[in-house]
């Protein structure tokens, strides 16, 4: 039997972390969900007062998928019960599918526009979508492909690079980019299972990209 009353056959094994690694993991998170309040409450606010009123919706999606990712990862890595916890697994991985077309879709349709940002808003929705419904519903089955997913849908803006760098500000560009390199290198700290404090590093990590992902975002609609 495991915690919370499911057998090992009803429940996947779930990584145990030691005491240590789930307090850093845990103001780590803290800081996360945090952040991501005042900081979608802070663009809205500033969107809804001084902003292009088509502006607020993207800026809408991207401020809801910010929080939305943040609060299903704290849920997903702070709960120990083996029964939820296996729930907000799906709902903590169909997420990031969510930040990552969140992101895109103030670049895609503000900074961009035309149809290369139409075509771009559209192809990384159309990953959301396959993807997090896969993620919510057959889990365990997608597995093997879901992180080759989520890197093709964080790095396809790369086909679109000479429509982003001549429509898209030089430095927005540049944090969307190290945001990028920073996510892809957390995930091989998110893989190195054996290595001690490897889920609090790569959440590290995820906070630093989110954070230069903001400002790039900020900077594109002129609040940098």
């Amino acid at each position: 039997m495991v915690p919370g009353g499911g057998s090992n056959s009803e429940y996947p094994m779930f990584p145990q972390y030691t005491l240590g690694e789930r307090v850093v993991d845990g103001c780590i998170h803290l800081a996360g969900v945090a952040g991501s309040l005042i900081a979608a409450t802070a663009l809205m606010v500033i969107a809804v007062q001084a902003l292009p009123a088509d502006w607020i919706l993207p800026l809408a999606v991207y401020s809801t998928a910010l929080v939305v990712t943040f609060f299903c990862s704290a849920a997903y890595n702070m709960v120990m019960s083996p029964r939820p916890k296996e729930l907000l697994r799906r709902f903590d991985h169909a997420s990031i599918f969510l930040m990552i077309s969140g992101t895109y879709t103030p670049m895609a349709l503000i900074g961009m526009g035309e149809i290369w940002g139409v075509a771009l808003f559209a192809f990384v929705w159309l990953i959301t979508l396959i993807g997090a419904t896969a993620k919510l519903l057959i889990p365990r089955a997608v597995e093997s492909i879901t992180i080759g997913l989520y890197m093709v849908q964080g790095w396809v803006a790369i086909l679109a690079i000479g429509p982003l760098v001549s429509m898209i500000p030089t430095q927005a560009v540049v944090l969307l980019l190290v945001g990028g390199v920073l996510y892809s290198i957390g995930v091989l700290f998110h893989l190195s299972r054996s290595l001690p404090y490897h889920n609090a590093i790569w959440h590290a990590f995820v906070l630093v990209a989110a954070s230069l992902h903001y400002a790039a975002v900020l900077d594109t609609v002129d609040l940098l």
